[in-house]
């Protein structure tokens, strides 16, 4: 059973979060294993996504290295080999996406193997999915043969935004003292404080429903053999976070439980672990190896071994790392052109490469930032540096970056005070960009072999040439944004 997040960060109460509670998640975790150090190696939905199904990092997965396109029909996906093996294999909501999936021979392909989504509820607020996502469940279950095992997706819409304004306080009765501290990359201001709140309330509508699901696990029987992963595919949906490759933006919510398979619970668990570890952990447990499943090679391991230990902090030594980067995101630049990242966590520092530093990191101004959805933070911010208000936060989500970046994630988790450049950080900065770069090198990464620009001529699945035909004049229909985002003048943040 996996359970994915569309847009939650580590907002959990298991992760002592003061205005997010998660009792679903937090039984999970206290009845199986809390990661502190989950990453998904690409902050955006469909790269994430790639990397979950593939267990592979999406520098290495051509086109899939990227948002909106066509799915490599090259790469097999976990799902597809367990069906493959005799396994019934499903999903509601959200699955891979955005992008779409074709066979060599140009067939439709669902990387998921079938959607169960007949089954609709009234939600709470009218930018709340209506699925749901229980009943859909619980359908497939009885719908499926029964002497089969099984693999279930629950890809839940939630907190992904839209958002109805105010809603985390009106419907949700969530206050805004309850937020301890705001990001520190955004104004600390009703405004902002009400969205989390929104964000929050999301949050917690989508763990309720996987207290349904729990429920109907005991009650057939299935809970205790059942391997239940709960999880995000990345940070938060504003800005700065989602579709950068910051601490917030790539740290996740992990917990995993296992009754019948995980030795010793209740546990927290420091080592680094990636999404790239999913798909090997599910086909063992599925008796399958790599071989025999016909995968391209995993990038991840095996979690197994945490699973089988009784120890709590740090399991595995050699988990003392993980990667991160991404290639091209939304669209809004000149040439449909990235914003390149690579990047290295290792034990507690974050060391970044931006390769294009030019280009906007949001993408253009003029384009409405388009790798930043809409919101109330967005709007707030933007409005603050066009009244002249104050222009620290706009600088901090949306202009330039320089080259090389460097955080101490123990003592600044929001990544401002960049320590790249610092006298007493040379040597530690030289050796973890080695580092870095020898392990993508390994991994084949094209932008290591001096090829980089390869995953910037990999054609969109829609929106190809947005830019260009965006300021002709062209009507062009994009609904992640809010009109007010577009800035009408020229911007100069240098």
């Amino acid at each position: 059973m996996f359970l994915i997040a569309d847009d939650a960060g580590i907002d959990f109460s298991a992760y002592s979060s003061s205005y997010v509670n998660t009792p679903a998640f937090d039984r999970i975790a206290k009845e199986g294993i809390l990661f502190n150090k989950a990453y998904t190696p690409n902050a955006k939905c469909a790269p994430s996504r790639s990397c979950i199904l593939t267990g592979r990092n999406s520098w290495q997965l051509e086109a899939a290295a990227n948002h909106w396109i066509y799915f490599p029909p090259q790469f097999k996906t976990f799902p597809e080999v367990l069906k493959e093996n005799g396994y019934e294999a499903g999903y509601t909501g959200k699955g891979y996406q955005p992008g779409f999936a074709l066979t060599h021979d140009g067939k439709k392909r669902d990387l998921l193997i079938k959607s169960y989504d007949t089954f609709r509820v009234q939600p709470p607020t009218k930018e709340i999915s209506r699925i749901d996502y229980a009943s859909n469940f619980k359908y497939f279950q009885q719908s499926k043969d029964k002497n089969k095992p099984w693999f279930f997706w629950v890809g839940f819409n939630e907190p992904h935004r839209a958002y109805e304004y105010g809603t985390g306080a009106s419907i949700g009765k969530k206050s805004k003292t309850s937020i301890k501290k705001v990001p520190g990359y955004f104004p600390d201001t009703d405004t902002i404080r009400n969205d989390l709140l929104d964000y929050a309330f999301e949050i917690e509508y989508m763990d309720k429903q996987v207290e349904k699901i729990l429920a109907y696990l005991k009650e057939t029987g299935e809970l205790d053999n059942t391997i239940i992963v709960y999880t995000s595919d990345h940070g938060m949906p504003f800005p700065r976070v989602k579709g950068n490759q910051y601490e917030n933006a790539n740290h996740i919510p992990m917990a995993v439980m296992w009754k019948d398979g995980i030795k010793s619970t209740g546990r927290k668990i420091d080592d680094y672990v990636s999404f790239i570890d999913l798909a090997p952990t599910f086909l063992q447990a599925a008796g399958i190896t790599q071989k025999q499943s016909g995968m391209h090679s995993f990038a991840g391991k095996t979690l197994f071994n945490i699973f089988n230990s009784n120890k709590n902090g740090q399991v595995e030594p050699a988990r003392n790392f993980v990667l991160v980067g991404q290639e091209r995101h939304d669209i809004g630049r000149p040439n449909d052109w990235g914003f390149p990242i690579r990047g290295l966590h290792k034990n507690g520092m974050l060391y970044l490469i931006n390769y294009e530093p030019d280009r906007w990191p949001a993408c253009n101004p003029e384009t409405g930032y388009l790798n930043t959805d809409g919101g109330a933070t967005k709007t707030f911010i933007l409005n603050q540096r066009r009244s002249g208000i104050e222009k620290t936060y706009w600088r901090l989500c949306f202009g330039h970056r320089v080259a090389v970046e460097l955080y101490d994630i123990k003592k600044d988790p929001d990544c401002i005070i960049n320590l790249a450049g610092k006298p007493q950080y040379k040597l530690l900065e030289a050796a973890m960009k080695t580092e870095m770069e020898t392990k993508l090198k390994a991994e084949g990464d094209y932008r290591m072999l001096g090829y980089g620009h390869i995953y910037e001529q990999y054609p969109g699945a829609v929106y190809n040439g947005f830019y260009e035909r965006f300021m002709k004049g062209e009507s062009l229909k994009f609904n992640w944004i809010n009109k007010t985002d577009i800035e009408k003048l020229p911007i100069d943040d240098y």
